[in-house]
C-alpha cells in the first residue's frame, strides 16, 4: 500500500488536471454560481423598488430551463408528433427541430446588460439624434393600468431608432421583451439582443411546428406578466402611412388569453420623427415594391459612432424632434377575447392613429404638398398654426409656443436634407424630392384629410 508507484510526468499532470475539473464542477462552481446569483437577486429587488412594474420572475428564469419547458409543453408536443408523420420521420427528429426552434426563439435575458449597458446606450444614441418629447399623458396611462396586469405596448414602426427610443422611455417602467426580425442575427448583435430580452422570429416561416412553438413562447410570456412590445405592421413603413397589421403575434396573444387569470392590457404607441434616418431607402423601397433595404450593419455601426463621437466634441448635430405618444389603454378583459383578432387589431391601429404625434416638418410639408405650390415662410408659419388649432394636444409644446422658430427650423432642416428650396422669397419642393415631402406629410395625413392630395 505504500510502495512507489511510477508514471510518466504527462499522465500525472493529466490526473491532477481531471481532479481540479471535478472538484470545480462540484464544490467550486456552484458555490461561485451561487454567489453571483444571489448578488443578481438582491441587485434586481433594488432595482424593481423603483421600476412602475417591476420585473416578473418569468423573466428572469434560467434559459435552460424555459426552453425545457417549452419543447414539453404538452401543445408543442402534439405538434412534434403532427410534424413527425407529415415528414416520415421519427418523433426524436421533430423534439431536435423544436429544440433548435425554441433556443433561436427564446431570449437570455440579463438585467445587468438591459438595465446598466442598454438603457445606458439607447439614452446616449437617442440624446444625440433627436431631440425627444413624450405626451403629457404617458405617465398617467401607465399608472392607470393594474399591477397585476400583463402590458403589451403597441407600437406604429416608423423607423430602427423605435427601438432605441422606446427602450429609452420605458426605463423607469419596466424591461420590454422585443419580436425582433432576422436582419438582426448577426454576431455580436444578436448576442446582445438576446441579452436585452428581445427575441428572433422568422417573418416568413410556414411551419406549423415552428409557429406553435413560438405562440406557445409569446402566450407563456404573456401569462407570465412579462412587458412585451409589438409591432403589428409587421415591419417599417414604406410609405409614411400606417401600414395594414399582420395578426400573428396578436392572435397568439389572443388564443392564449385565460379568461381566469391575469388581464392583458394593450397600450398604443404613436411613434413621429422630424427625419427618418432611413427615409429614402423606405421609399425606394416603397417604389420598387419589395422590402430589399440593402443597409448594411457596418454603416450602422459607422453612424453610431460617428454620433458618439461629436457627443464626445460637443458637437451633437440633431435632426430635429422625436414624439412618443401613449394612446387610450384597451383591456383585453373588457374588449371580449372571443372577438374576432381582425376587430382587436383595427381597434388598436385606430387609437395608435388617433394618437400620433404632430411635429413642425410633417405639418410644413403637408402644407406644401396640400398648396402643389411655393409659399412663404409667413404663409407656411399661418398653415402650421391652422394645424395646431386643429390637434393642439399632440403637437410638443416647444412647437406650439414659438410656431415661427419651429417652422424655421424644419425650413432648414429639409433643406439640407435636399427636400425643399427657396426662390424668390417662397420655398418649394424639389421636383424628384416630392415621394420624400410627401412621405414625412403621410404621417399626419389623416388628421387633414380634406387637405391631403388625390392618390
Amino acid at each position: 500500500m505504500t510502495q512507489v508507484v511510477e508514471i510518466p510526468l504527462w499522465l500525472f499532470v493529466l490526473i491532477l488536471l481531471f481532479a481540479a475539473v471535478t472538484f470545480a464542477s462540484h464544490f467550486l462552481f456552484p458555490s461561485v454560481r451561487w454567489f453571483f446569483r444571489r448578488r443578481l437577486e438582491r441587485a434586481v429587488t433594488r432595482l424593481n423598488q423603483r421600476l412602475t412594474r417591476p420585473i416578473e420572475p418569468f423573466k428572469l428564469a434560467r434559459r435552460y430551463d424555459m426552453i425545457q419547458r417549452l419543447i414539453y409543453d404538452p401543445d408543442v408536443t402534439r405538434e412534434i408528433v403532427a410534424y413527425a408523420k407529415a415528414n416520415n420521420v421519427p418523433e426524436n427528429v421533430g423534439f431536435e427541430r423544436a429544440r433548435a426552434y425554441a433556443r433561436e426563439i427564446v431570449p437570455s435575458f440579463s438585467a445587468f446588460t438591459y438595465f446598466g449597458f442598454g438603457i445606458q446606450m439607447a439614452r446616449l444614441l437617442v440624446r444625440s439624434v433627436y431631440s425627444v418629447w413624450t405626451g403629457p399623458g404617458n405617465d398617467a396611462v401607465i399608472r392607470s393600468i393594474p399591477k397585476d396586469a400583463t402590458v403589451v405596448f403597441i407600437m406604429n414602426h416608423r423607423s430602427n431608432m423605435d427601438y432605441v427610443l422606446v427602450t429609452y422611455l420605458a426605463a423607469q417602467t419596466s424591461a420590454l421583451s422585443y419580436a425582433v426580425g432576422e436582419w438582426a442575427r448577426v454576431w455580436p448583435l444578436s448576442r446582445l439582443i438576446k441579452m436585452m430580452g428581445a427575441y428572433f422570429i422568422r417573418r416568413k416561416s410556414r411551419g406549423g411546428l415552428y409557429r406553435q412553438v413560438l405562440a406557445r413562447y409569446v402566450q407563456m410570456a404573456t401569462a407570465g406578466g412579462v412587458a412585451q412590445a409589438i409591432f403589428p405592421e409587421g415591419g417599417l413603413s414604406l410609405t409614411g402611412r400606417l401600414a395594414a397589421p399582420r395578426m400573428g403575434l396578436l392572435s397568439y396573444v389572443l388564443e392564449g388569453h385565460d379568461p381566469e387569470g391575469r388581464d392583458v392590457v394593450f397600450v398604443p404607441v404613436a411613434i413621429n420623427y422630424d427625419r427618418v434616418l432611413e427615409d429614402r431607402v423606405l421609399i425606394a423601397a416603397g417604389a420598387r415594391g419589395d422590402r430589399r433595404f440593402g443597409a448594411r450593419i457596418s454603416v450602422v455601426v459607422r453612424f453610431i459612432l460617428s454620433k458618439f463621437w461629436q457627443g464626445l466634441r460637443g458637437r451633437i448635430t440633431r435632426f430635429g424632434q422625436a414624439a412618443v405618444v401613449f394612446g387610450t389603454p384597451l383591456s383585453l378583459r373588457a374588449f371580449g377575447p372571443e372577438r374576432p383578432v381582425e376587430d382587436l387589431a383595427t381597434d388598436l391601429m385606430q387609437r395608435i392613429e388617433a394618437a400620433m404625434p404632430v411635429l413642425a416638418v410633417p405639418m410644413v410639408m403637408q402644407a406644401l404638398v396640400s398648396h402643389g405650390r411655393p409659399l412663404s415662410e409667413a404663409a407656411l408659419r399661418a398653415e402650421v398654426e391652422a394645424m395646431i388649432a386643429r390637434a393642439p394636444e399632440q403637437v410638443p409644446h416647444q412647437v406650439r409656443d414659438d410656431v415661427g422658430a419651429a417652422v424655421s427650423h424644419a425650413l432648414s432642416q429639409m433643406r439640407k436634407h435636399g427636400v425643399i428650396f427657396q426662390k424668390n422669397e417662397a420655398w418649394q419642393i424639389v421636383e424628384d424630392q416630392r415621394g420624400v415631402a410627401q412621405y414625412y406629410a403621410n404621417s399626419i395625413v389623416h388628421r387633414f384629410a380634406e387637405d391631403a392630395p388625390a392618390a
